[in-house]
């Protein structure tokens, strides 16, 4: 099910990576008083059912675009994190009808880049990913209680749906990169600067491959800045959304 809108004059789709939905809620929040966010769960992610024809990150595109035409959605910003990024470049490449203005890859993935493989994360435990994915893994799940069999279980749930559609070689289409050039909508791509999944210069060669994206990069964050690094992500975001609004 998609969330309900609440009304405002921008329309952001808001695009979760492998960890799910929690991990662009603080995003969504941010943006929410100024725009309309719809922030869905992806289909297979947190206990939500996968109909077997989502078996790819394209049909995931196909989906939504579908969606933006049954809701007459125009004039939207999306915004996707790690594979969210990789899903909004395949939105952005098969928007026929522009309904989408401009987007925003966060530490995004997809793409094949000779020499910066992706990070495998089939099967880590919590820990293990932490240690990958932050600037500062020591901050990650400070305070909060230890997970329970049931939170283990949503996040191998998740992980079982991205190693189900994360493609070959693991987490990209070897056709991405070069179909990037036709995205010709403004794009930020931002990068946190010590993400051990992608690492900068993957971040560099998937902007290069969009004609006139910028490349922008979060000090002291790793895959997730947004979380790390809240008001220097927000600030990159709200600036580039308001030079397209």
């Amino acid at each position: 099910m998609m969330p309900r809108r609440a009304e405002s004059t921008r329309t952001i789709l808001l695009l979760h990576g492998g960890g799910g939905p929690q991990t662009v809620a603080s995003l969504g929040a941010h943006l929410a008083p100024t725009a309309r966010v719809i922030a869905p769960t992806l289909p297979g992610w947190n206990g939500t059912p996968r109909p077997p024809a989502l078996d790819r990150i394209a049909a995931y595109a196909d989906e939504y675009l579908r969606y933006l035409a049954a809701e007459a959605l125009t004039d939207v910003v999306v915004i996707g994190s790690s594979i969210g990024g990789w899903l909004g470049a395949e939105l952005a490449l098969r928007d026929t009808a522009r309904r989408i203005a401009a987007l925003v890859i966060i530490n995004g993935v997809g793409v094949e880049v000779t020499g910066h493989p992706i990070r495998n994360l089939s099967g880590l435990a919590p820990q293990e990913i932490a240690a990958i994915s932050f600037h500062d893994p020591s901050r990650f799940g400070a305070g909060a209680p230890p997970p329970t069999p049931e939170s283990l279980a949503v996040m191998r749930a998740n992980q079982a749906t991205l190693a189900a559609i994360a493609g070959t070689p693991y987490g990209c289409d070897p056709t991405l990169l070069a179909r990037l050039g036709g995205i010709r909508i403004p794009t930020l791509v931002l990068w946190g600067a010590s993400d051990g999944v992608v690492g900068t210069a993957y971040g560099r060669a998937y902007a290069a491959a969009i004609p006139g994206a910028r490349f922008e990069t979060i000090a002291e964050a790793g895959h997730l800045p947004h979380l790390e690094q809240p008001a220097a992500t927000f600030q990159a975001i709200d600036a580039f959304v308001a030079e397209v609004a």
